[in-house]
């Protein structure tokens, strides 16, 4: 089939797009052109990419119609943020294509308020980026119930895999804490080190929006976790990273108004975005319904990003 995706020059499109092609698909790649994918493949010579403004041309009402007029059987949007933007593609696909699939995130949840999180538990996001997703998930589901709109969402958890920072033991993406535990020094934590946080693999992600594929009739209408099977603590990861390195982790505990003076205002932003969240949500729907199971547990796919940043020399050893 023809499959469009929006955004598959990113992390998970990285890994999706050479799967769609050698799974026999026609592919275009809908992006803006600023980015190469993170990992070379020779995939990438089947694919037909498009340039796209999205932002300017659904200011002034034209992606929907440009990704509509792409005549693809199945549209995959991993960069929709806004409830405004998944509405006008809605509309535009609407009766036109045979899948739609849509890329959220578990903070769709909130804080976790009992672990591990199922996607039928009620919807408490914080924030203006969980609020959204969550709000593009309560209109695209009841698009799907209402009107038979063939919608699916995946919901990963923090993605991860090599080319990028992952979020790291003190839930921000600088690097500095790798670096700290590499260095067998002491890295302070927030409160008693015990949020957590459930990371991906980008693969798994892509794998997952595969299964979904393939399964079409038993995912469209449904919304799916994509995460490894158990969440980190951050005191657990941190012991973990050392580990890697030889070490035994050096770790303090601050209370959280002392320990976000000792980062940058935008470390300290980015560490309670994820620590409020502290997330732990179930695998269990997507290996019931589709028969997926994630190949990576948290700790492999951060091994692998930690491993390119030493090989990048983002850390040294």
């Amino acid at each position: 089939m023809r499959v469009v995706v929006i955004g598959g020059s990113g992390h998970i499109g990285t890994y999706l797009v050479p799967r769609l092609v050698a799974a026999g698909h026609e592919v275009v790649n809908v992006s803006r052109g600023k980015r190469e994918p993170y990992s070379p493949h020779g995939a990438w010579e089947r694919v037909t990419t498009v340039t796209a403004d999205r932002e300017a041309e659904e200011a002034d009402g034209t992606f929907g119609r440009r990704i509509a007029g792409l005549e693809g059987d199945i549209v995959i949007d991993l960069i929709c943020f806004k409830e405004s933007s998944a509405r006008s593609l809605s509309v535009a696909l609407s009766g036109q294509v045979r899948h739609f699939l849509h890329c959220g995130t578990i903070w769709i949840h909130g804080p976790s308020a009992q672990v591990p999180t199922t996607e039928d538990r009620p919807r408490g996001p914080i924030g203006e980026y969980g609020r959204q997703k969550a709000a593009i998930e309560e209109f695209l589901l009841g698009l799907a119930h209402r009107e038979g709109f063939p919608v699916t969402l995946i919901h990963p958890g923090h993605i991860t895999g090599p080319g990028w920072v992952p979020v790291t033991p003190a839930g921000n993406v600088n690097p500095a804490a790798f670096q700290t535990l590499a260095d067998g020094a002491e890295l302070a934590l927030p409160n008693l080190g015990m949020e957590t946080v459930q990371h991906v693999h980008a693969d798994d992600v892509a794998r997952l929006f595969m299964d979904a594929i393939a399964n079409r009739t038993a995912a469209v209408g449904e919304s799916f976790h994509s995460v490894a099977t158990t969440a980190l603590t951050l005191r657990g990861y941190a012991e973990a990273v050392a580990g890697w390195f030889g070490r035994e982790a050096r770790l303090t505990y601050l209370p959280w108004d002392r320990w976000r003076e000792t980062v940058s205002k935008e470390d300290a932003r980015i560490t309670f975005d994820h620590i409020a969240h502290s997330p732990h949500c179930s695998m269990e729907k997507a290996e019931r319904v589709l028969g997926h199971r994630p190949r990576y547990t948290s700790l492999e796919a951060i091994s692998e990003a930690v491993d390119w940043l030493v090989r990048a020399g983002t850390i040294s050893t």
